[in-house]
């Protein structure tokens, strides 16, 4: 019962990192099983999508945001008002860790909280020859260190990509029985059609 009692109901994600790292490409890959090569910049986009699990309705909100942090009052409220952080960097752009640190840095800041959920990601596994960072040395710092998770990834093979979605709802307190929904996430999140409009802060994709 006391489980019962731990669990949410409702989650917003938050994916976080420098321009070009992949931010995009992996919720894409996540929510449409689709993968664009060619970069395009993204302005801040809230993704949401609620669930059914047995008598108990799941809100999930998975922010994209830009990668230029030109605008540090909207990162903030987007930190404050986040419950888990995908902090996104790419294997082969060593100075997109670097990012990494800062902005986790200021999240444990914003939210004063050493044990805010956050999932560590390197991205771009497919570009193995062109590594450009350790991954023995970042995942000792962050699960020995840090005390966060840590993953490595490749929207454009659709590797791991569930398992990062699966691993920051988990450390947001979503109830398991969600697990089969996110199996089915091909099925039950929005199409290409209507999800993908011209990406600006007031056209999110809002299925309820």
């Amino acid at each position: 019962m006391s489980l019962a009692v731990k669990e949410k109901n409702h989650v917003r994600l938050v994916f976080l990192g420098a321009a070009g790292v992949g931010k995009t490409s992996l919720i894409r890959r996540f929510l449409l099983d689709t993968f664009e090569a060619k970069y395009k910049r993204t302005v801040d986009e809230l993704h949401s999508k609620e669930y059914e699990v047995g008598t108990m309705k799941i809100k999930i909100e998975i922010m994209d945001t830009s990668g230029s942090y030109s605008f540090p009052a909207m990162r903030k409220l987007s930190i404050q008002s986040s419950d888990a952080f995908a902090l996104v960097y790419a294997i082969d752009n060593a100075e997109s860790f670097e990012t990494v640190k800062s902005l986790r840095d200021e999240i444990l800041d914003i939210k004063e909280d050493k044990y805010t959920p956050i999932v560590v990601i390197g991205n771009k596994t497919d570009n193995l020859s062109d590594k450009q960072v350790s991954s023995e040395d970042i995942m000792s710092l962050v699960e020995l260190e840090w005390n966060n998770r840590y993953l490595e990834s490749s929207a454009k093979d659709n590797a791991n990509v569930v398992e990062v979605f699966r691993e920051l709802l988990q450390q947001a307190n979503l109830p398991s029985r969600l697990s089969p929904a996110l199996r089915r996430r091909r099925e039950t999140f929005p199409t290409e059609n209507n999800a993908r409009p011209p990406m600006n802060k007031t056209n999110s994709c809002s299925i309820s």
